[in-house]
């Protein structure tokens, strides 16, 4: 196939650029870089079949040639990313996913959205299933990015019901692994960074909050099957093995080996107290379910960190 990715020289669309370019697929690479770290695709600047676009989605998507499938990935995707850049994830929400089902719509091409579980916001439900219609502040904090999503899949929706556009919503669910950024704000990142640079392991609340941590390239196999079918979503992708925020962080000191401790921070506004995705749909309908455990994915993504990341990075905490 020919395939579009926004976003795809992020962590996750990296992967998955990967992912499509080994089974012979022809990758159209778009991202405006933002976020995204150029490292995350160098290898593949020579790859036959990999084509790089240095372009905002929000202003445009202009693609020559056949497309077969568009895959949207493109928005900040952490709360320091999106804190920091307000409007411009309300506009890739918004109008970048309506450039991207446009360019899906002209071409007949299949349309996959990369929502998230923040849809559900802080949940009353638990676990969360897909036909929870959430818990979100409109106007809280993390409101441009929650809002932003379930603006995005109400218009692949409409893009599905009035122009027939072959849409398909993902629900993605805590992703970690190699490519994620030293200091993105994310938990595993954070942890990594501080474990292997001995310094305090920062929790914010009391550690008991919960999250679903899937590996990327369990992540990665989900899209792609979605890709590959006409399943309209939408689906939660995730590890449904919860973990409390302290576990994680006991976890990452004993693959680490680090002898760092735990700093206690006051819990920000909005933060979900419990999240864990109901997969029985992916299973059903894709024959997806995540292999990695979270003690491998961890190993794997410490070993990339001490490998990848340049020293200066671990050395501040």
């Amino acid at each position: 196939m020919h395939v579009v990715v926004t976003g795809g020289a992020g962590f996750i669309g990296s992967h998955l650029c990967d992912a499509l370019l080994s089974r012979g697929d022809t990758v159209w690479c778009v991202d405006n870089f933002c976020t995204a770290q150029p490292d995350n695709i160098a290898h593949l600047m020579d790859v036959p079949g990999f084509r790089r676009v240095r372009a905002d989605v929000s202003d445009g998507l202009d693609i020559p040639g056949s497309v077969d499938a568009v895959a949207h990935l493109a928005s900040p995707a952490s709360p320091p990313d999106y804190d920091r850049m307000p409007l411009e994830t309300l506009a890739v929400g918004s109008r970048g996913t309506e450039n991207a089902l446009r360019l899906a719509h002209e071409h007949r091409a299949r349309f996959v959205l990369a929502s998230t579980s923040e849809v559900y916001g802080d949940p009353e439900v638990h676990p969360q299933h897909e036909d929870y219609w959430g818990h979100v502040n409109p106007v809280g904090p993390r409101s441009v990015y929650d809002e932003a999503k379930r603006f995005a899949e109400a218009l692949s929706a409409a893009y599905r019901r009035r122009l027939g556009v072959n849409t398909g919503v993902l629900r993605i669910f805590n992703t970690y692994g190699p490519r994620m950024r030293p200091y993105d704000g994310r938990v595993v990142s954070t942890f990594i960074r501080q474990a292997l640079a001995g310094a305090p392991l920062t929790i914010y609340g009391d550690g008991r909050q919960t999250r679903s941590f899937c590996y990327v390239d369990d992540l990665v196999r989900g899209i792609v099957a979605m890709l590959d079918t006409t399943e309209p979503g939408p689906l939660n992708l995730g590890n449904p093995s919860e973990r409390t925020v302290g576990e994680l962080a006991d976890l990452v000191l004993a693959v680490t080996g680090s002898r760092s401790g735990i700093a206690f921070r006051p819990l920000p506004v909005d933060d979900p107290a419990r999240r864990r995705p109901v997969i029985e749909r992916a299973r059903e309908r894709l024959g997806w379910s995540p292999r990695v455990t979270l003690e491998d994915g961890l190993r794997y993504t410490v070993a990339w960190f001490m490998n990848r990341v340049p020293h200066g990075e671990r050395v501040e905490a």
